[in-house]
């Protein structure tokens, strides 16, 4: 009888979330936007598993400073219904994009994540900010002792196992 492999499945205690910083200048809306929604679900990780939230939190700084390609700036356009007749708005998407950067940002991603409970968990760590200062300096250095510690192997340990085998 041949042997089969499982299905790895990710447990709840097992996940670690990263913090990462990703500079929108200069950078098109829709390919940051995909960027951006994959660290959210984790799909760069090797435990990427579709029903659970595995992804780091995400950054994003210089919104203001984003590419928006053709004429979208002025041709597209946001719309609300305050469920009155005649109650339509809209709103250009280079209007939006002057006043409040990081909407534009965060509603391209909301469309690009799961339209259900999971979708708006994993919205929630996205962090956006129109200039290049952000308030989460002690996270990023949190992440990167973190890595460091996993990185690193004692080098007591081995001395003491050297000097026990060259005796």
């Amino acid at each position: 009888m041949p042997t089969t492999q499982k299905t790895y499945s990710p447990k709840a205690s097992e996940v670690t979330r990263a913090w990462r910083l990703v500079d929108a200048e200069g950078q098109t809306l829709g390919r940051l936007a995909t960027q951006v929604a994959g660290y959210l679900r984790g799909k760069h990780l090797p435990t990427f598993a579709e029903h659970m939230d595995v992804g780091d939190f995400v950054v994003v700084i210089n919104a203001s400073r984003i590419r928006l390609t053709g004429n979208k700036a002025r041709d597209r356009f946001y719309y609300r219904h305050s469920t009155y007749p005649g109650g339509l708005k809209s709103v250009a998407l280079g209007d939006v994009l002057a006043r409040h950067p990081e909407r534009v940002i965060k509603h391209t991603v909301r469309g690009m994540l799961p339209h259900n409970a999971l979708g708006r968990k994993q919205l929630r760590k996205l962090k956006i900010y129109g200039g290049p200062e952000h308030p989460h300096a002690a996270q990023f250095r949190a992440t990167e002792k973190q890595r460091q510690a996993t990185t690193q192997t004692p080098t007591t340990i081995t001395s003491r196992t050297t000097e026990a085998a060259s005796a």
